[in-house]
């Protein structure tokens, strides 16, 4: 049989054994709606209540500060057009990069057709955003900043915290909101050592439901709301609760923040075996990110010459599940935008591969991905009519791991 090596879990985890058994019982037994009065709803809102208190403890902040949604994509949307939409006539202004998740981009491109100007700041080589370029762009009617804490392609982590402190003493009215959908199963955080007013999570990269997520919104935070109906989840966002979900989520996020040490040193070390061993064996590839201050679990890497697509389909003939960038965006023949936004050329990016370990993955996984992956690269150099130039994609300032 042919072996199965999953490595794309920055796109989905497959869900906990313990999360499902959690989640059962609320599709056949405690199936009443937590906003009716009588017992069945009164269960189903004690379990809703539990669930909340859970994320809230494990986030150090109020359970009346978190609000339950669908997805990541529909917490940014929340965050994005509920602050902006609430502060109304007190600003106009945005910041954030140009190599955050599509959900932010896509969003704030549509709010610009409602008089919102956005600017993006700077990144360095690795993705990384300077607090002082924050607060260089920022403007008297400035009312928020997005910034994502690590970034979901190439794995760099941002230092959001001094990013928000360096915003709060600029302007303490300024809100600031970060993107950690891949960050919270990984990075043992609180929201008073972040400092934000708004923060993203999603249950399907932490081994949680799809479908699943949160929006923490701090209480002098005012939201407007994107979903109008029956006034669930404190008037912030209609629509009867997706029970089931909501505590998957909240089981995921506890294992997730329970084994959180243990399990990033045990990924670290094979993230760093796995690039190792691609740099000693496939020549004119640059490791994309922050060498050091990256995800314990992402692998981003641009192998020039070849086109990151026809390398996908020949891993994925093999068995090996990896990506050329986000999920959301597979479907497109464009370069990662995030690789383009670090400093690579078009045809430099279009080489770019993710990887993505899990708690599945071993190194007995990565040796067989390696006993492949070198001459799968090198059969696509041979009808590549590409030739670049390692030496034009090194960087003095910043200097990234390549292999001439």
């Amino acid at each position: 049989m042919k072996k199965t090596v999953y490595l794309d879990y920055a796109a989905a985890t497959p869900v906990h054994p313990e999360v499902i058994h959690a989640m059962m019982p609320f599709y056949e037994e405690i199936y009443g709606n937590p906003s009716a009065l009588h017992s069945a709803g009164r269960n189903a809102n004690k379990a809703l209540t539990e669930a909340r208190i859970g994320v809230a403890e494990i986030l150090d902040v109020s359970p009346a500060e978190i609000i339950f949604c669908s997805s990541g994509t529909e917490s940014v949307n929340l965050a994005l057009q509920g602050v902006l939409r609430a502060a109304k006539g007190r600003g106009k202004h945005v910041i954030t990069t140009g190599i955050e998740h599509h959900a932010v981009l896509h969003t704030l491109d549509y709010l610009s057709k409602e008089g919102w100007e956005t600017t993006f700041v700077p990144v360095n080589r690795y993705g990384q955003v300077s607090p002082d370029s924050v607060v260089e762009a920022m403007r008297p009617d400035t009312v928020l900043v997005t910034i994502m804490h690590a970034n979901n392609e190439i794995g760099t982590i941002n230092p959001i915290a001094d990013i928000t402190r360096a915003v709060k003493q600029n302007n303490p009215k300024v809100f600031v909101h970060t993107d950690a959908c891949q960050s919270s199963g990984y990075i043992p955080f609180t929201i008073p050592m972040l400092g934000v007013d708004l923060l993203t999570a999603n249950g399907s990269k932490i081994y949680g439901p799809k479908g699943s997520g949160i929006l923490y919104v701090k209480k002098t935070v005012m939201l407007h709301p994107v979903e109008h109906g029956g006034g669930q989840e404190m008037n912030r966002r209609s629509g009867t609760e997706n029970l089931a979900a909501i505590v998957g989520f909240s089981k995921a996020l506890k294992i997730a923040r329970t084994h959180a040490e243990e399990e990033s040193a045990r990924l670290s070390h094979l993230r760093d075996y796995f690039i190792d061993e691609i740099f000693k064996n496939i020549p004119k590839t640059i490791l994309n990110g922050h060498p050091t201050e990256r995800l314990p679990h992402n692998v981003n890497v641009s192998f020039l010459d070849i086109e990151g697509e026809a390398l996908l389909l020949y891993l994925d003939n093999a068995g090996i599940y990896a990506s050329t960038g986000s999920a959301c965006t597979s479907g497109s023949l464009e370069p990662s935008h995030v690789v383009v936004g670090i400093g690579l050329s078009y045809e430099a990016a279009h080489g770019s591969m993710r990887f993505t370990l899990g708690k599945s993955t071993t190194r007995d996984d990565i040796d067989y991905v390696m006993s492949l992956l070198p001459n799968m690269v090198a059969s696509l150099r041979k009808i590549s009519p590409i030739n670049l130039d390692i030496n034009d994609f090194l960087d003095t300032q910043f200097p990234v791991r390549y292999s001439k």
